[in-house]
């Protein structure tokens, strides 16, 4: 059984004005009816309001119109691949042609999306139901390359059929993108439907998002103390403070208060949501379960890789661990940096320690010469965007030659080696500080090479790591053990750091049955309802006492709660089957799981798990039915094919299974376990000599070769090939 994390992916592109009066809205209204306005803020925060009015929170979202559409719609069209649009305007109406094959709809544009580097387009395919257009406008200046429409997947096609295709659910803005464009936002998705009546309070991003319903505030004396603003860096009691001789600034006075970063870290984080919306004030981890730095979405060492935004990298940073918060760099109501260059690095440590030849190594004032080119590369998302690393790391090439991660040396100089900026580096600084072994053996672990669980414990005890890097570690324990004894788990089960508790909650299916009853138990009713869920999803398949019955179902339903939020998307459709069968419910994980498909039908996920219940039930029929479904519509899913061999094993038909397991590998070829697979298939089918030779042709190109290795070892003895043992023995 596959059992997926189910995390909300934002798109975030954000800067904005009012909705112009009269401006016309068609089709289903999106405003709530109610009395919460950021008018309301404006009398008394003149200058508040003008600040915001310069950020990308104010333009994150507004009706189409000629004060907020940027793009060029004077009979534009444009192509990518088979997809066509044709931009026009229309009785004072932008809308869009848009076509692929024989499929063509006219719509009206309701919602430009973001404004800069790019603006997206909304539009409504059904009622309530927005769609994010494959078509963006670079607004960009000409100089940059932008003033251009560009397809959001540039470099490949997005066919129909795909899940990112804009017709999917990935691309619909009620689920992916509203709740972090306007305040107040509610998705009101109904399951039974498969449609939504979302709603917001204000259309943009404005001051309810971060200071909630202000509403009796407004109405109280104007003569009111409002008091200490705990997200000022100039803080009363407190301040930042180097004293001579010291490299770096130091937080001087009573510890801050940067709880209010949850805010930001709503929004600005890849995260699962836990609730229908987004509570300002509220604790980050009671609204939502968030994604930690690991593979896929991180390079081994912790550096962004795909849209995962700033949470993940920040918590890793020194910078986080001393207590430095987004408003020491960011302005706190127009968001844009509070000194551009240098400068802003220099508020706390020494120009004449870091703004000197003699640290950077490049000319004065050239893009060598600034500290976040060096310490904050940037990845580019959305074709157009460019955004920066907030882990603030050093640049270690030693480490890219090993690990295969990105650095800032050679990202700039495309034409030079790693080896060079080794060289470079060690001549201009000395040798670089050899890693922890702690955090060697992370970086090994995520970079999917074996470890031990020595080894593996030692990343989670070394309390020198980051926290969030520490829990990843915990939630990746099944990669180097199939069981925990509780002594080990216990302490972070009771850590006082939220993640560590949320990550343990996870480990602990690991546990033997009655060590991960009592100790999950009391986690059903912890302060944070993301450990809630984690602790009732660990729970599902156990025998909960009467007495705990309660609290236990209490923390499921919020579970259940989760899921229902988020099953407008496959994920959220996948985690209620699998709830369901793991309380033996094998009814409702079926209806679940073909419900996955009716709404997500180029999920291969779905295909699979509605496969493997059948094959518990004993229905090879049904088996065979669901995957060769599933391979007509996602003819490129080796996953599928790896699934449909293992039917085919079990059917006895092993020459056929071959056929698939080689065609799973030809289509995910980074998968070493389709590799063994196919090989050991191989070796079933009477084709030992075979499988030997193409296992070693293939294990090359696997950076874990531990389990092929073995087989290969196997196969030697087995042909009685010293030669070939050898081999094998010297990988």
């Amino acid at each position: 059984m596959n059992f997926l994390q189910l995390f909300h992916v934002v798109f975030f592109f954000i800067v904005i004005v009012f909705p112009s009066q009269g401006s016309e809205i068609t089709g289903h209204d999106f405003q709530k009816n109610q009395p919460i306005s950021n008018q309301q803020c404006i009398t008394c925060h003149q200058q508040s309001q003008h600040d915001w009015q310069q950020s990308d929170h104010a333009n994150a979202m507004a009706i189409a119109d000629k004060t907020s559409v940027l793009a060029n719609f004077d009979n534009k069209q444009v192509e990518h691949y088979g997809q066509k649009a044709f931009f026009f305007l229309k009785d004072e109406r932008y809308q869009v042609t848009i076509s692929y094959d024989d499929k063509t709809d006219t719509y009206p544009i309701k919602y430009a999306f973001g404004h800069f580097p790019l603006q997206q387009y909304l539009v409504e395919t059904e009622p309530g139901k927005l769609q994010v257009l494959p078509f963006a406008w670079d607004s960009r200046n000409k100089a940059e390359g932008g003033q251009r429409w560009y397809h959001n997947y540039s470099h490949e096609e997005i066919r129909p059929e795909d899940r990112l295709h804009w017709r999917q659910p990935l691309q619909n803005w009620n689920g992916m993108c509203a709740d972090c464009h306007s305040d107040g936002l509610v998705r009101d998705y109904n399951p039974e439907k498969n449609s939504f009546t979302s709603q917001f309070d204000n259309i943009n991003v404005g001051c309810l998002s971060c200071h909630g319903d202000m509403s009796e505030h407004a109405q109280q004396s104007t003569k009111r103390s409002v008091g200490i603003d705990v997200t000022s860096s100039k803080h009363p009691t407190g301040q930042w403070l180097r004293s001579i001789g010291e490299k770096t600034a130091y937080w001087q006075g009573e510890p801050r208060d940067n709880a209010f970063m949850d805010g930001c870290f709503a929004c600005h984080s890849l995260r699962a949501p836990l609730t229908d919306g987004i509570e300002a004030n509220k604790a980050f981890l009671e609204q939502f379960t968030p994604q930690l730095p690991a593979a896929p979405n991180y390079h081994a060492d912790g550096q962004i890789k795909e849209e995962v935004y700033v949470y993940g990298s920040f918590l890793q940073s020194k910078m986080f661990a001393a207590g430095v918060n987004c408003l020491d760099c960011h302005n706190k109501h127009t968001m844009k940096l509070k000194i551009e260059g240098n400068g802003l690095c220099l508020q706390c440590h020494g120009a004449e320690v870091y703004e000197v030849k003699t640290h950077h190594q490049h000319q004065e004032n050239s893009a060598g010469a600034q500290c976040a080119n060096c310490h904050m590369p940037t990845n580019r998302y959305m074709g157009v965007d460019d955004r920066r690393d907030h882990s603030f790391k050093i640049p270690r090439p030693e480490l890219s030659s090993e690990f295969n991660t990105p650095n800032a040396c050679t990202s700039c100089h495309e034409d030079k080696s790693n080896q060079w900026a080794i060289d470079n580096l060690q001549k201009w600084h000395g040798k670089p500080t050899a890693l922890t072994s702690s955090k060697q053996f992370l970086m090994a672990l995520n970079s999917g090479q074996a470890i031990n669980l020595e080894d593996h414990l030692s990343i989670i005890t070394d309390k020198k790591l980051d926290v969030i890097s520490r829990a990843s570690a915990i939630q990746q324990l099944a990669y180097t053990t199939q069981t925990i004894t509780s002594n080990i788990l216990r302490p972070y089960l009771t850590d006082k750091e939220g993640l560590m508790r949320l990550s343990a909650a996870s480990a602990a299916t690991l546990l033997p049955p009655d060590d991960k009853i009592a100790l999950l138990v009391p986690l059903l009713t912890d302060e944070y309802k993301a450990i809630r869920v984690a602790a009732a999803r660990s729970l599902v398949d156990s025998k909960v006492s009467a007495v705990d019955q309660t609290v236990f179902v209490n923390a499921f339903n919020e579970l259940q709660q989760s899921n229902k939020i988020s099953s407008w998307r496959g994920e959220g459709r996948m985690n209620q089957g699998i709830n369901a069968l793991q309380s033996g419910d094998t009814k409702d994980a079926e209806k679940a799981f073909k419900a996955t498909i009716d709404i997500e039908p180029y999920f291969d996920t779905a295909y699979i798990n509605l496969a493997d219940l059948y094959r518990s039930l004993q229905k090879p029929a049904q088996v065979n039915s669901v995957l060769i479904k599933g391979m007509k519509n996602l003819p490129k899913s080796g996953a599928i094919k790896y699934s449909y061999g293992l039917h085919l094993v079990r059917q006895k038909a092993i020459d056929k299974a071959v056929t698939f397991f080689e065609k799973a590998m030809s289509l995910s070829p980074e998968n070493s376990q389709y590799a063994y697979t196919y090989v050991l298939a191989m070796d079933g089918a009477g084709k030992s000599a075979q499988a030997l030779n193409k296992l070693k042709s293939l294990i090359i190109s696997y950076p874990d070769k531990a389990q092929l290795r073995e087989l290969g070892l196997y196969l030697s003895q087995k042909l009685n090939s010293k030669a070939d043992y050898d081999w094998f023995i010297a990988l």
